[in-house]
């Protein structure tokens, strides 16, 4: 009989990678455990541990050309005769022009890792893995994240209550105004009840006279999304199911970078193999500002040239992402990108913009806030970091990079300039 409990406990977790390491199907552990094989699917789907390693002898490479692969020095430094493919210091993913990336197609079907696979090891392509005590402490921690009370700072509060009150004092519904300003609030209905409720907005529950006869109701425990099925042929499978289909496409990775927290936040976005950066302020870290962001660019950069840049869009489960449509098509319907989505806490999936991110904060350390800049100061900022100079491109700076690519009049009407290496300028004391 299966168990109607709908969540698994530290046991059936262990019956999972039991069965997962014995070469087991769904099917099987869903018969052991009293669940339904489409919840075993999505535990391990959810939890999975990504491992680089390689294997014994072998360091870990997975580009599609490693086995005949013969070159040399691609971190600069002629006295090592070992090949690069050998290289632990500098794999190939961060030096080569040529690198393709190779992902082991079993990982691509049930049960999509490699606990029961008898050639890992043999095999130095990056490994997919499910363990219990792991995935036990993400489930317990996703609950007590679930479990918190209200989570909004002052100047979150403000910029809410600034475009609700006045549309509830109109007579205007709360589910009116999520629907018409869901890219702007990027809350639940059911939360902002709750806030009025507690009196955090102006607009009080007397404003809404539907409310006194509303019943309380379980709250979502998840956050909220714009479009809840975005995910959907999105996911980083199918990121990469799609690139080895179209081999050869430029990646542009995206994410958001936070000052203190209800305050301005940054858009960067990363043009992976000129390692190239592109930072956008935003008042605030909702759906409606990264959908600004690419129309304003679709617009400056005009249709031809935007699409030869972002032809695949990598970003991370963030809620400002969660309106993939409005991204992948301009104004009129017409398709211009493909978004897809990292697994959740799984940053290294978009690992090029996370290093640069790197760069960016000895300029803006983390936990300053960012609403005493202007856009000018993060353009001003932006060029400084791609006018530096990086050993894995060869001594080259990513604008020079970009430039070779791509030309210089894109990098003009980006507004990115290139900086004389002497006066390149990586601490905070740029932007005071």
């Amino acid at each position: 009989m299966m168990n109607k409990n709908k969540h698994l406990s530290s046991n059936d977790r262990s019956i999972i990678q039991q069965g997962l390491t014995e070469g087991n199907s769904f099917k099987w552990i869903a018969r052991e455990t009293a669940k339904d094989p489409s919840t075993i699917s999505k535990e391990v789907r959810s939890r999975l541990q990504f491992n680089k390693t390689g294997c014994y002898g072998r360091t870990f490479n997975d580009c599609v050309f490693r086995h005949a692969c013969e070159e040399k020095y691609l971190c600069g430094n002629i006295r090592c005769h070992r090949h690069c493919k050998f290289c632990k210091a500098h794999p190939c993913s961060k030096g080569c022009l040529e690198y393709k990336q190779e992902i082991c197609r079993d990982l691509l079907k049930p049960p999509y890792v490699c606990n029961g696979c008898e050639s890992r090891n043999k095999c130095t392509l990056e490994k997919r893995y499910y363990t219990a005590s792991e995935a036990q402490k993400e489930y317990e921690k996703v609950r007590s994240e679930a479990r918190q009370g209200i989570q909004l700072t002052e100047l979150e509060a403000l910029r809410l209550d600034g475009i609700i009150s006045p549309l509830i004092k109109k007579g205007q519904s709360l589910h009116h105004i999520c629907i018409n300003h869901a890219d702007e609030i990027m809350f639940h209905k059911r939360t902002l009840y709750n806030y009025v409720d507690k009196g955090i907005f102006s607009a009080r529950n007397i404003d809404m006279p539907r409310v006194v006869r509303m019943g309380k109701r379980k709250p979502k425990k998840n956050p909220y999304k714009v479009d809840r099925k975005c995910r959907a042929g999105r996911t980083y499978v199918d990121y990469q199911r799609y690139m080895s289909e179209n081999p050869g496409l430029p990646t542009v990775e995206m994410d958001s970078v936070e000052g203190k927290k209800g305050g301005k936040v940054l858009l960067t976005l990363h043009f992976v193999v000129p390692q190239l950066m592109i930072a956008f302020l935003r008042d605030a870290n909702t759906s409606q500002s990264v959908i600004e962001v690419f129309n304003d660019l679709y617009q400056d950069l005009q249709p031809e040239a935007f699409k030869q840049l972002f032809q695949v869009i990598l970003g991370d489960n963030g809620t400002e992402f969660s309106n993939p449509n409005a991204i992948e098509n301009d104004l009129e319907g017409n398709p211009r990108a493909s978004v897809f989505y990292c697994d959740p806490s799984a940053p290294y999936q978009k690992g090029a913009i996370e290093n640069n991110h790197s760069i960016l904060r000895r300029i803006v350390p983390k936990g300053k806030s960012l609403d005493g800049f202007s856009q000018q100061d993060i353009t001003k900022c932006m060029n400084h970091v791609n006018s530096y100079t990086r050993k894995n491109l060869g001594d080259k700076t990513p604008y020079e990079v970009f430039s070779t690519l791509y030309g210089e009049d894109l990098l003009k009407k980006m507004n990115i300039e290139l900086i004389q290496p002497d006066e390149v300028t990586l601490h905070p004391s740029l932007l005071k």
